[in-house]
């Protein structure tokens, strides 16, 4: 009984001064009774301690925990607001698009060769280098080519000698018609001469005043006349004949003259060809050639790609096409440049498939058949602008998204 009052006092103490001071070493608070319930400790019966202390101590309360509910109808509110927003957004717009990410960026790329054989004296750009339509590309020795451009113009100049003698030679041959001409004219007149000699010594000797002798005589004088006419009238043919064969001489030298100014022409363009210069304007590429090199007819030098006439072919399925036109405006994504929105037109739709234009046509007529969506490129042209600031460049990837809503532009042909 004293172990207890004593326990029963050192609670107590220990309610008033607020501690939880464990009790004594080797004592216990309280003793078990055979039948009896263990009292609870002091620091399981706040309530007790701060009464039996004669203070108010508050009480903690559990924390109240926030509901699922809220959270849930907040998070439901969202979804039905995002999916009401793309749902009129497809409603609006995204039903009339066609879209297709098998599409490139390409350009009309010119193919730099050579037109003479040489061997390349000079080389004047480097790759990735921008030229203008008529820049130098590169210079092939033109020493041989100099002296066929000169042995065609000597030859031109022989022969335009050969038409002058000619020339002169016509002009002799005229002299000698009109010379002709004379003698006929005096022939002539000593044929009408020896008639009328010829005449009266006829009339004489029929009256018996003139001789034999002299008739006869004036008869040979009359034929002899007679004969120089023809032969002076033969000269004259002869001098016109020779004057028009002098004109055919001179008409033949004109013509092989024209042959070798076209020789020398020739002569000056493949002169000219020893000079590769830019046909558009444009970006070097693919560089092939340097100093030495031999070049044979069509050997390649670079290529020149012209980045200003850039656009892009976009490869729609034949389901897609119903209602894809030209003239509808065209979203281009690029993926080298995402931040970038480019705006497009359809030029126009190829009139078949790839598949048609490809090396090995399909011949689905033989074999087993597997049906297969085909492809059929659109010609995407951008503006002018956007193509100049050289973001585009062939090759490139891109997202090719077409307003089906934009009218047609132009009409294309009915079958």
């Amino acid at each position: 009984m004293q172990s207890r009052d004593e326990a029963m006092a050192y609670r107590e103490e220990f309610a008033k001064a607020g501690t939880n001071a464990p009790a004594p070493e080797g004592e216990s608070l309280e003793r078990k009774a055979p039948g009896a319930k263990a009292a609870p400790a002091a620091a399981d019966t706040p309530a007790v301690s701060a009464k039996s202390a004669g203070t108010s101590t508050p009480v903690e309360k559990p924390k109240r925990k926030i509901g699922k509910k809220p959270v849930l109808l907040a998070v439901l509110g969202v979804v039905l607001a995002f999916g009401g927003y793309e749902g009129a957004h497809w409603l609006t717009t995204g039903r009339f698009m066609v879209s297709t990410d098998d599409a490139y960026v390409q350009a009309d790329i010119t193919i730099l060769s050579a037109k003479i054989s040489g061997y390349v004296s000079s080389v004047a750009v480097v790759n990735n280098q921008s030229v203008k339509a008529g820049d130098l590309i590169a210079r092939i020795d033109d020493g041989d080519y100099r002296l066929a451009l000169q042995s065609a113009k000597d030859k031109l100049a022989t022969q335009g000698s050969t038409i002058q003698r000619i020339g002169r030679q016509i002009e002799a041959g005229r002299a000698s018609v009109v010379q002709a001409e004379a003698q006929v004219s005096a022939a002539k007149a000593e044929s009408e001469r020896a008639d009328a000699d010829y005449a009266r010594q006829l009339q004489l000797s029929q009256s018996n005043y003139a001789s034999k002798a002299t008739l006869d005589t004036a008869k040979a004088a009359r034929d002899r006349a007679d004969a120089n006419v023809k032969s002076a009238e033969a000269a004259y043919t002869a001098a016109q004949a020779n004057v028009d064969v002098l004109l055919a001489q001179q008409i033949e030298g004109q013509r092989v003259a024209a042959e070798l100014q076209t020789a020398v022409e020739k002569a000056q363009r493949d002169l000219s060809f020893t000079e590769i210069r830019a046909p558009v304007d444009g970006v070097i590429g693919n560089k092939a050639a340097e100093v030495g090199t031999y070049l044979q007819p069509g050997t390649r030098l670079a290529a020149l790609v012209p980045l200003t006439s850039v656009h892009v072919d976009a490869n729609f399925k034949e389901t897609q096409l119903a209602s894809v036109k030209p003239g509808q405006k065209v979203f281009i994504e690029v993926d080298a440049f995402p931040d970038h929105d480019i705006i497009g037109t359809v030029e126009s739709v190829s009139p078949a498939s790839g598949a048609v234009f490809s090396l090995l046509p399909p011949e689905n007529a033989t074999g087993n058949f597997t049906k297969i969506v085909q492809r059929v490129p659109v010609r995407v042209s951008v503006a002018p602008d956007v193509a100049r600031e050289g973001l585009l460049r062939p090759g490139l990837s891109v997202v090719v998204n077409v307003d089906t809503r934009a009218p047609a532009a132009t009409k294309t042909a009915q079958p």
